[in-house]
């Protein structure tokens, strides 16, 4: 726990305007879109590698619990401080350092929010490809800690995909660099994409060094509006089946869609079972070609509407309702509780039903949303956190969800990590000796357990 000698030995590297310690201050970084609250003891925001260094020099010292964060978007609590002490907030390390054209990558801070760098780099005919729903507000320093995917993980993979180095400061307070601006890179172990995913246990990310691909030359969106479900997921099987990979192909269903019509009025059909909106990309004529084909398939597998864009601004309009979609479905019932289990592509139409059977056999109401082309799963359990029974009935659909999730070959998580939300599942995936071996890296990394405390590994014991 941080005690007020302490904060000074913080407040003379930061100075007193960098260290929050009021209780409304406190209170801000108590949450993020968990349904949980932690309260710190205080709230630094360094400014460079070297005072991040000096922060941890002293936690270290002192056996200080620090817990890292960027804006606080993530969904399982990884970013709370759960056993007290200091939350490391990084929103004013937000510079993009270099962008090189000429061999395509980019070093900037773990401040910077994703959609801001992907702009940033688009006049450079450049194009950063992973696409988290938060991007507008989600930081890149997050994205490394959660290896955040997003709509675009289809045909462009995730963040580990982009990462070529790090800059990071571990719990000792020693400075170290990982990978190299290359394109290729097999010196020693991949201790980049060792940290990446590591959900804040390992060390502080105060660099990040991402590849870039040349910016696709065309782009057309797809609206597809289905009276069943599974004629939908159906469709997505057989345009993966046919060797087609869309930029992004995202499923909502019709609980999503009244959410969003109710919330921004877009003039969505409310007597839809489903809606896909996907996205093809690259050279014009192959866009054209691969936008005609996605369409068909659309239409031998029962879509009743297909619209295809024939602009940018078409593109934009489209993307409206899939980027609103988790704000519109909020606003239902006081909590929201998300899940991210992952399902081989053909286990899609399968899972989505399976999703509704539980919901109806536990008496909880579930939308359905969907990264649905690398078939990662967006069940959102709509719910009120104040009513018990309630509650004991959503645990009981998690668990069901998780399970067959992991008996067809699935994943916990795809996206948004484990935290605390879901480490109680991780005994199901991983084996005794897999979790024997992560808590020697953790060990290895943060022998005195201050990094991040309370994590994933820490509540699967």
């Amino acid at each position: 726990m941080a005690k007020p000698d302490f904060l000074e030995k913080f407040v003379s590297i930061l100075g007193p305007e960098r260290c929050k310690t009021s209780p409304e201050d406190l209170l801000t970084y108590a949450y993020d879109a968990y349904v949980r609250e932690y309260l710190p003891d205080a709230v630094l925001f360094p400014k460079t590698t070297q005072e991040v260094s000096q922060i941890m020099k002293v936690a270290s010292a002192e056996h200080i619990f620090v817990t890292p964060r960027g804006s606080g978007s993530g969904l399982g609590a990884g970013s709370l401080a759960k056993q007290g002490g200091i939350i490391l907030c990084f929103t004013m390390m937000n510079r993009i350092l270099e962008v090189n054209r000429s061999n395509r990558y980019a070093v900037l801070e773990p401040g910077v929010v994703i959609s801001e760098f992907q702009k940033a780099v688009e006049p450079f005919d450049l194009f950063y490809p992973p696409d988290p729903g938060s991007a507008t507000v989600a930081s890149m320093g997050g994205a490394v800690a959660m290896n955040a995917g997003g709509m675009r993980g289809v045909k462009y993979g995730v963040t580990r995909d982009y990462l070529l180095g790090l800059e990071i400061v571990l719990p000792s307070g020693e400075i170290m660099e990982t990978g190299a601006p290359t394109a290729k890179d097999v010196t020693g172990y991949d201790l980049t994409r060792l940290i990446c995913g590591s959900e804040g246990t390992l060390a502080l990310v105060t660099k990040i060094i991402t590849r870039l691909l040349p910016k696709p030359k065309t782009k057309r969106t797809l609206q597809a509006i289905y009276n069943h479900v599974d004629d939908a997921g159906n469709t997505v099987a057989k345009i993966i089946e046919a060797g087609l990979i869309p930029a992004t192909l995202e499923l909502m269903d019709q609980t999503i869609l009244k959410a969003l019509e109710d919330f921004a009025h877009l003039g969505l059909p409310l007597d839809a079972k489903a809606m896909l909106l996907m996205d093809v990309d690259g050279d014009p004529e192959v866009v054209e070609k691969q936008a005609a084909q996605v369409a068909e398939f659309c239409r031998t597998q029962g879509a009743r509407d297909i619209r295809v864009s024939r602009s940018e601004k078409e593109n934009d309009q489209l993307w409206v309702a899939r980027r609103s979609a988790f704000g519109a479905v909020a606003r239902m019932r006081p909590t929201c509780v998300i899940e991210d289990a992952t399902v081989p592509v053909s286990y899609l139409t399968s899972a989505i039903q399976k999703v509704m059977e539980i919901a109806e056999r536990n008496r909880v109401q579930i939308a359905v949303l969907a990264h649905a082309g690398d078939g990662n799963l967006h069940p959102l359990i709509l719910c009120d956190e104040r009513d018990q029974d309630e509650m004991a009935r959503v645990d009981r659909a998690m668990d069901e969800i998780v399970d067959y999730a992991l008996s067809v070959g699935g994943t916990l998580s795809g996206e948004h990590g484990i935290g605390i939300a879901k480490a109680k599942y991780l005994r199901k995936q991983l084996s005794e000796t897999s979790l024997k071996m992560m808590r020697a890296i953790k060990k290895t990394f943060d022998p005195q357990g201050i990094l991040n405390p309370g994590s994933f590994l820490e509540h699967a014991a």
